[in-house]
Formats: C-alpha cells, sequence, structure tokens
C-alpha cells in the first residue's frame, strides 16, 4: 500500500501490481472501486490483469486506507475527479485504460468526458450515469439506523447472488464495507444520487465496455440505455440474472471480459 497527498492535503492510498515483462513498457490499468468498498475488492482481478498491465489501485477518498475528510469539508464530484487525475499526476502516467465499478465508474465516465486525453479506455461494470434515478437516497436513514453493515446484510440479496457465491465472500464484504466511516458514507451517496448526466454520455469518445447487471436492483437496466444510444464507441454485455455487485460476484468473468475487450482494441492481453 502506498499513499500521496492531493492538493487538498489529503492522504489517500493506492496499490500498484506489475507482473508484466520487464523489458515492457506496459500499459496502466487504473481500478476504481464502488461506494462503501475498496481497491481490495478487486483482489481476485489482479493475478490475470497483471500479467499484461500495470494494475494500480485506488481507495477513493474517505474509503479503505485513504483519509476521511473532516465533516466539514465539502465534497464534489469534481473533487474526486480531480483525486483520480492527481494519482496519475503523481504516478507520471499520462494516460490509462480504467475500470470502474459502480461509483468508481462515475469518476471514470467524468473523466473521459472531460479530460478525454487521460482515458485510453473505458470499462464500466454496473455503473449508470449517476445516481439520481435510484433509490438510493432511501439508504441513508436505514444506515444511520442499523449501521453500514446491519444495512447491507439486510439487502445482500440486491447486491450478491447468494446461491452462487461462496458464503465466506458474503461475510467479508459486509466486513469490508463495514470497515468505512457511516456518516461519510451517507454524504458520499447522497452526492451521488444529485447527479444524472445520461444525456451527456455522447462525450465519451474513447472504446468503452459497458457490462450490466441484468437483475439490476439500484435503478434499473433501463438506465444503462444512454450508453447504448450515445456513445459512439461502445460494446455493451449483460449478465442475465446478476444483481448489482458483478465485480464481487464473477471477478473471473469480468476479468476475462477486460481482457478480452482490450486485447481485440488494443492488441494485449488476449
Amino acid at each position: 500500500m502506498h499513499h500521496f497527498t492531493t492538493s487538498d492535503g489529503l492522504s489517500l492510498a493506492y496499490q500498484i501490481d506489475d507482473f508484466t515483462d520487464p523489458w515492457v513498457a506496459a500499459p496502466v490499468l487504473l481500478m476504481l472501486h464502488a461506494a462503501m468498498g475498496s481497491s481490495r475488492r478487486y483482489y481476485a482481478w489482479v493475478p490475470r490483469l497483471a500479467r499484461h498491465y500495470r494494475v494500480v489501485r485506488l481507495d477513493l477518498r474517505g474509503h479503505g486506507g485513504s483519509a476521511v475528510p473532516p465533516p466539514e469539508a465539502p465534497l464534489t464530484l469534481e473533487r474526486l475527479v480531480a483525486d483520480v487525475g492527481e494519482l496519475m499526476d503523481h504516478l507520471n502516467v499520462a494516460s490509462a485504460h480504467i475500470v470502474g465499478n459502480s461509483a468508481g465508474g462515475y469518476l471514470g465516465q467524468q473523466l473521459a468526458m472531460n479530460h478525454a486525453e487521460r482515458v485510453r479506455s473505458l470499462m464500466l461494470f454496473g455503473s449508470t450515469p449517476g445516481l439520481k434515478n435510484s433509490q438510493a437516497p432511501s439508504w441513508i436513514p436505514q444506515i444511520e439506523q442499523k449501521g453500514l453493515r446491519g444495512f447491507l446484510a439486510e439487502t445482500i440479496a440486491e447486491r450478491l447472488p447468494l446461491g452462487e457465491v461462496d458464503p465466506g465472500l458474503v461475510e467479508w464484504f459486509l466486513d469490508q464495507a463495514a470497515n468505512n466511516d457511516p456518516a461519510y458514507i451517507g454524504k458520499f451517496v447522497l452526492l451521488m444520487a444529485s447527479y444524472d448526466w445520461s444525456a451527456e454520455v455522447g462525450r465519451i469518445r474513447c472504446p468503452t465496455l459497458v457490462v450490466v447487471p441484468g437483475a439490476e436492483p439500484i435503478g434499473s437496466v433501463g438506465n444503462y440505455e444512454p450508453f447504448r444510444r450515445l456513445v459512439p464507441d461502445v460494446e455493451m454485455r449483460v449478465y442475465d440474472g446478476a444483481p448489482h455487485n458483478i465485480c464481487d460476484a464473477y471477478p473471473d468473468r469480468c476479468t476475462a471480459d477486460v481482457l478480452d475487450f482490450l486485447g481485440r482494441r488494443f492488441g494485449l492481453g488476449r
């Protein structure tokens, strides 16, 4: 685990995994996790990806090993996107392939729309154009009443296919989420739930892969349609019957789709 300091003075954590050939200038694959998660949640993706890419995993501010901003500090989407750009600057990475899960994908989308030169390709997993058209605001009173772990435990079937995954994964998933600060998570979720940029996704010009949970309970599958209609260079795949957290439930399938997409588009990692 490494750390760097953002321009507003917050310490953010990140990890690098690189098992590429040492004589090759390997492309960077930057991974951005979901709300209530951390970079650790990509643990099962890393072995296959890191043989072909320099894999960088960021803990978003207020998550995982990154510092929680003071309660009085304003939280904005622009600041969260700036964190990603500043990590890239810190690592001297001009542009990267970006994987974004749920809220992490929101940051990837914003970076692709507003700083196109920094995004070589964008791969979105369970990530709609903002969270406004969802029931997310209703989570906050439940989190306040039951705690993060209690709230997620009651609604876990919306996130993981319980009949398909190891029960140990479910408990680990809940424990990891419980490590986050509930007040900050509430603030983060409400921020994301205030946005809908579905009419703007046509500004994403890079090759884009959108992977849709076929039984999406957070919002609806229809919320992904703007990508199909508006993004010029997009491929869409649906995981039939899958709830929201496909990155945790199906890491091997997700990783295979990433390697297939990048292999066909950029000729590496097939």
